[in-house]
C-alpha cells in the first residue's frame, strides 16, 4: 500500500529531523541561551527543511507542483501552521505544567507529525482525480 510505503520512511525522516530539531533547541537553550519559544522556532524551520529534502528526494514519489519554489512554499506554510501547534504545546507545557522545556518539545513532536504528514501529502505529493460524469480522471 502506497500510505505505508510512505508513512514508514516520512516516520523516520521525521525522527532524524526531530533529533536536529531537539539537539539544535538544546544547543541555542542551553550553551548559548537564546530564549526557549525563539530557539523552538528557529530548530523547528531548520528541522523542517531536512525534512522538505528528503521527503522530496527519498520518500514521495509524486509531486503535484512543477515548481520547487512554490512546492517549498506550501511545505513550509504547512510547517508553519504545525509551529504554531508546536510552540502552543511548548508554551503550555512549561509555562503552565511547569514541565522542562524538552519534554514539551517531545509532546509537541507527537502533536504535530501526524497533522504535518497528513496535510504534506495530501496537499503535494497525491495526485487528486477528478471526477466526472463517467471515470476519475488523474491530473498529472
Amino acid at each position: 500500500m502506497r500510505l505505508t510505503r510512505e508513512l514508514v520512511p516520512y516516520f523516520g525522516v521525521s525522527a532524524v529531523g526531530l533529533a536536529l530539531d531537539v539537539s539544535l533547541l538544546w544547543l541555542q537553550v542551553s550553551v548559548i541561551g537564546v530564549p526557549y519559544l525563539a530557539a523552538a522556532a528557529i530548530s523547528f524551520v531548520t528541522g523542517t527543511v531536512l525534512v522538505y529534502w528528503a521527503s522530496i528526494r527519498h520518500i514521495f514519489g509524486f509531486r503535484r507542483l512543477t515548481s520547487a519554489r512554490n512546492e517549498f512554499a506550501v511545505f513550509l506554510a504547512v510547517g508553519v501552521l504545525g509551529l504554531a501547534i508546536n510552540l502552543c504545546v511548548i508554551y503550555i507545557g512549561v509555562a503552565r505544567l511547569g514541565l522542562h522545556y524538552l519534554v514539551a518539545k517531545v509532546g509537541a513532536a507527537g502533536c504535530t507529525f501526524l497533522a504535518n504528514f497528513a496535510m504534506r501529502r495530501w496537499l503535494l505529493f497525491t495526485p487528486w482525480v477528478r471526477l466526472s460524469s463517467t471515470q476519475p480522471t488523474d491530473r498529472r
